[in-house]
Parts: structure tokens; C-alpha cells; sequence
């Protein structure tokens, strides 16, 4: 999937009403295959940036193609219908739901885009089991450690095998050797399934894995 957006503006407002300027007229592109790291300073507006592209958000100008479909315009409707079919996205802070297991967490994903659950399950499992946490599947959020909840929330991302992944801080939680089983899942997925990636990451070892990285500053990207 070709990913493309131009001119994407967000400004939040304070307590008292004051705006925040956040993004300032991002354009950006993604081709079919390519593994992209935003990085930038704390508040330079990278994780809305996601969230702008995940069509978690809209974007106050500006807009976000999918191939040759203007998403950014959807109906919200419509946008929950590409997000589920299109789109993966690894949370910084999980999103687990506290009262579903391990496994029911990442079925959640199959779920929304009505996939055989038997089939689902098997995938789930399967995916659990590479990332080292099928083990811990009967269990629930905060019976898992942080790095055990990045990497549930890694599979459930990923379950419907989406063109579109997006990921923030996927290694932030983790140890070396789990970062790096992270890591080769998501190089797997670009390279040999043509997935489209965006990586937020503050570690340098993990933004040199890329093809290409943006720097994000002052709400814009920075010239290459």
C-alpha cells in the first residue's frame, strides 16, 4: 500500500483555551515495502502524527491517501471500516483490555473485521508463539509484565496481516533480545509481504533499520 499525505495540520488547545500547535503542514509518502522511522524530540508531534494516519484522529487540514483513496475524508464510519481492514497499529501504552486474556486481546483484531475464528485463533496462537508470549495466553494485562503487553499488543497489530502498520515505541518496554524478535517480525512483514511501515522510536539502533528516516521539528519534517 502506497501511503501519502500532504499538508496535515493539528493544533490542540490548552486548559485555559490557548492553541498548541503541533503539526504544521507534514507531507509525507510511504511506498508499498518500505520501513519508515519518525524520530524527533519529546513533542514534536510524532505520536499525533500517527494517530493521523491511523484515522484515529482527524487532521485539522490537510490530507492522507490509502493507494488512490482519500481516507482523511471518510465518514467515521467508513474510516473504522479501512482502520480494521487496513491498518496496524502497536500502541506506546498497549491499549490491552484489562478484563479479556492475553489471547482475547489479540482475537479482538479478527473480531472487528468478522474473520473465522477458528482460523483466527490458529494465526493467533501461531503469532504468540514466535514472539515468545503464547505461553502467558490464558493470562490477563496486569498478570503480564510491560514487555510481555508490548509484545500482545504487537500480534494483535498484526493478526489480519495489514498492509498499513504503524508503530510507536514497539521496542520502548522491551530487553534486547525480545526488541530484536520485534524488530525481525516487523523487517519480515516489509520485505517479503510489501507491508507499508511507520516506526516512532527514540533509539538509534532501531531507527538505523529503516530505509528512510523523517525527523520531526517544530511540527514539521525536516529537510533529508
Amino acid at each position: 500500500m502506497v501511503v501519502r499525505a500532504a499538508g496535515l495540520w493539528k493544533t490542540y488547545h490548552g486548559r485555559t483555551g490557548e492553541p498548541v500547535p503541533v503539526l504544521g503542514g507534514v507531507d509525507l509518502e510511504v511506498k508499498a515495502g518500505e520501513f519508515v522511522a519518525v524520530v524527533g524530540a519529546s513533542g514534536s508531534g510524532k505520536s499525533t502524527l500517527l494517530n493521523l494516519l491511523g484515522l484515529l484522529e482527524r487532521a485539522d487540514a490537510g490530507e492522507i491517501w490509502f493507494d488512490g483513496e482519500r481516507v482523511s475524508h471518510l465518514s467515521r464510519r467508513a474510516q473504522c471500516r479501512v482502520r480494521g481492514m487496513s491498518i496496524g497499529y502497536v500502541f506506546q501504552s498497549f491499549l490491552l483490555i484489562e478484563e479479556m486474556t492475553a489471547l482475547d486481546n489479540v482475537l479482538l483484531a479478527a473480531r472487528y473485521v468478522a474473520r473465522d475464528e477458528r482460523q483466527a485463533e490458529r494465526e493467533a496462537v501461531a503469532l504468540m508463539e514466535r514472539l515468545g508470549v503464547s505461553h502467558r495466553r490464558g493470562h490477563y494485562p496486569s498478570q503480564l509484565s510491560g514487555g510481555e503487553q508490548q509484545r500482545v499488543a504487537y500480534c494483535r497489530a498484526v493478526l489480519n496481516d495489514p498492509p498499513f502498520l504503524l508503530a510507536d515505541e514497539p521496542t520502548g518496554n522491551l530487553d534486547e533480545e525480545h526488541a530484536k524478535v520485534i524488530l525481525t517480525e516487523l523487517q519480515g512483514r516489509v520485505r517479503e509481504r510489501g507491508t507499508s511501515a511507520i516506526l516512532v522510536t527514540h533509539r538509534p539502533e532501531t531507527s538505523a533499520l529503516a530505509n528512510r528516516i523523517l525527523r520531526l521539528r517544530n511540527g514539521r519534517i525536516e529537510p533529508s
